[in-house]
Order: C-alpha cells, then sequence, then structure tokens
C-alpha cells in the first residue's frame, strides 16, 4: 500500500528536515551558476523531500537526513532539466552532478556498514580518498552520457551550440573510459557502458540484468572506483 503523509511520522520527517531543502537548492543554484531562480529549486526539492518521507524505510539503518539529501538533490535537478531549453554546457553539468549524486547514494550504505576489525584512521583515509575520486569520476562520465531522457522518463531539450574544443576534450575522455570499462566486472561493465555511453536509463539497465535499484546502485559506486582508479593511473 502506497505510503501517505497522513502518516505521523512521515509527516515528522518531512518538516524536521525542511531545512535541508534551502541548503541543497542553494549549492545546486551555486553550481549552475544562478541560471535557475532559487524559488523553482526550493520548489523541486520540497517534491523530493515529501517523496523521501513517503518512501523511507528505516531498516536499512540510514539516516533519514543522509538519505533525504540524496532524494532531495536528485529533484531538483530532474526538475532543472525537464525546465526548458537548456545550453549545452548547463545540460552536461546538471548531467555531471546526476551522476555525482547516484554514486554517492550507492556508497551510502556501505560506508554505513560496520567496520572490520582493526581498521583505523588509515583505512578511512583511503576510503575516503577512494570516495573523492570515485564522485569526480562520476561527473566525468555525467557530462559523457548521450542527451536523452531524464530519470523520469522525460525528454530533455537541449541547444546544440557547436563547441569543438569541448568535444575534442570529450572525445579523448571517451576513448579512456572505453578502455577502462573493459576490465570491469561484466555486470558493473555493462551498468556503466549502456547508461553512460549509451544512454540508457539506469532503472532500466539494472532491470534487464535483474538487479534491485539498490545492489545497482552499489555495484554502479563500486564501478566508479574502479574506474577512477584505473583512469588516474592512465592505463591504456
Amino acid at each position: 500500500m502506497t505510503r501517505t503523509l497522513d502518516q505521523p511520522e512521515a509527516l515528522k520527517r518531512f518538516e524536521s528536515t525542511l531545512d535541508l531543502v534551502d541548503i541543497v537548492a542553494r549549492q545546486v543554484g551555486r553550481a549552475m551558476g544562478g541560471s535557475v531562480e532559487l524559488d523553482d529549486l526550493l520548489s523541486f526539492g520540497r517534491e523530493g523531500l515529501l517523496d523521501a518521507a513517503r518512501r523511507f524505510d528505516e531498516s536499512r539503518g540510514v539516516p533519514f537526513r543522509a538519505y533525504a539529501n540524496y532524494r532531495v538533490r536528485g529533484a531538483i535537478i530532474d526538475g532543472v532539466r525537464r525546465m526548458s531549453m537548456l545550453p549545452r554546457r548547463v545540460h552536461q553539468r546538471l548531467a555531471g552532478l546526476a551522476a555525482m549524486n547516484a554514486a554517492s547514494e550507492g556508497a551510502l550504505e556501505d560506508l554505513n556498514a560496520p567496520k572490520p576489525p582493526g581498521s583505523g584512521s588509515a583505512d578511512a583515509d583511503a576510503a575516503l580518498a577512494a570516495h573523492l575520486g570515485a564522485m569526480a569520476t562520476a561527473m566525468a562520465l555525467g557530462m559523457l552520457a548521450p542527451t536523452a531522457q531524464d530519470d523520469e522518463g522525460a525528454r530533455i531539450t537541449v541547444s546544440t551550440e557547436p563547441d569543438p574544443e569541448l568535444a575534442f576534450q570529450h572525445a579523448e575522455l571517451l576513448e579512456l573510459v572505453r578502455s577502462a570499462i573493459r576490465d570491469l566486472p561484466s555486470q558493473e561493465a555493462e551498468l556503466v557502458r549502456r547508461h553512460y555511453l549509451e544512454g540508457e536509463r539506469f532503472d532500466h539497465v539494472a532491470a534487464e540484468l535483474g538487479l534491485s535499484k539498490s545492489w545497482a546502485s552499489r555495484l554502479h559506486t563500486r564501478a566508479l572506483g574502479r574506474l577512477s582508479s584505473r583512469l588516474r593511473r592512465g592505463e591504456r
């Protein structure tokens, strides 16, 4: 049965976390260079928080505020991408932010999992460095992805002004990524290839591979970590 905000616990979650919408909306607004009105970003963010409050599952062991952060950010990004004709550079920046958000969400459960005995600060530092590398790789891959649909299936309209310098940079990165993907485990490779290089919706690829959304998200994050390591080494 679908949850509604008539449930007291969902209403409490929503109202107690409204400040997060303002924080995330301003962050996304700055990343976009102020090209969208803050009121629009806030509206999209409240919709995301509303959905998060309804869908939250305490049994996963993730704090609501951490879970809501990704839902709010994703809702704002998708809302902007559907608004109107976007310059290609703005669309690419949004796509990169969306990829970073998805990768970071996939890492959330791993980061909250119990640490093995003997883990110390060096392990934590290494994990943080790997996470930051994966986020940078996600941003780059998101900006490479073909323009097709957002995560809700809506068509994204993008202006097509030519940018030869950007096209050359993308071609170089694309060659590196294609080479690195070949070394990934098969499911990770297919997720990355079909989503980022062929423009398929992530949930569709996961469903065709027989993966739950949660597990696909974690595989996606791990794949980005492997790609980050490979790309940093500059191996071809």
